[in-house]
């Protein structure tokens, strides 16, 4: 009877032990694990917050870039075919994309040479392009110096875990390391999460802007075809 006891007992107390073990990995979440990380991780939220709040506006104000009338070109070129220059500037206006802005220009300097005609478009695409790339140097330091951040978190945080085997000496307590080893640890995820947040948040926006240009660039081929068509 005795015999049978003893594993029973043993059977309890593994059994207890798991539950205490689980109990406090259910406990230890993200935002738990957040605080561990020292005050970087303050550093490292904000650059999170604000790389989320570029790509969110960013997005907006590229994908409003994007849309046009597909119709648009054809009424230019009818307007100036027929001389009605106003109704041509004021459909530009109407219409409110780079390329609409980018024709504007162009329309306004209609009479002079082709070349200033074609500097006055050029500077005005440089102009809306600068707009659409407003927000991405933020994105760009933010992937490049996130992990670095994270890196230097790792390096005070081993510090720390190394000061305190230095000041207790033989009598060394787990858990006055598990500070700086938790900060070392934390501190380098958050900030490559961060960093690879913000990388693929530059390319994504960096493609979308890719694509304004280059429907900034037909509609432009399209303007210069339409001047040139009189004279041919």
């Amino acid at each position: 009877m005795n015999i049978l006891q003893i594993p029973t007992a043993a059977i309890d107390s593994l059994q207890n032990a798991s539950t205490a073990i689980e109990t406090s990995t259910v406990t230890m979440n993200a935002f738990d694990l957040a605080l561990k990380g020292g005050w970087l991780m303050v550093v490292l939220l904000i650059l999170l917050f604000l790389s989320i709040y570029v790509l969110i506006e960013r997005t907006l104000i590229i994908r409003k870039a994007r849309q046009e009338d597909a119709t648009f070109m054809n009424r230019i070129k009818d307007y100036i075919h027929e001389g009605k220059v106003d109704a041509a500037l004021s459909l530009c206006r109407k219409t409110d994309t780079p390329a609409a802005r980018m024709v504007e220009k162009g329309i306004s300097r209609l009479g002079r040479p082709m070349s200033d005609v074609t500097s006055a478009i050029e500077n005005v695409g440089n102009i809306e392009i600068s707009m659409l790339e407003k927000g991405l140097p933020v994105l760009a330091t933010t992937a490049a110096g996130a992990p670095m951040i994270g890196f230097l978190g790792t390096v005070t945080g081993m510090v720390k875990a190394f000061m305190s085997m230095a000041s207790e000496g033989a009598n060394v307590d787990v858990t006055s390391l598990s500070t700086g080893i938790y900060e070392a640890l934390v501190t380098t995820v958050g900030g490559l999460v961060v960093g690879i947040i913000a990388m693929f948040a530059y390319n994504y926006l960096t493609t979308l802007i890719k694509g304004v240009i280059n429907k900034m660039e037909m509609r432009i081929m399209e303007f210069m075809d339409i001047l040139n068509e009189p004279a041919a």
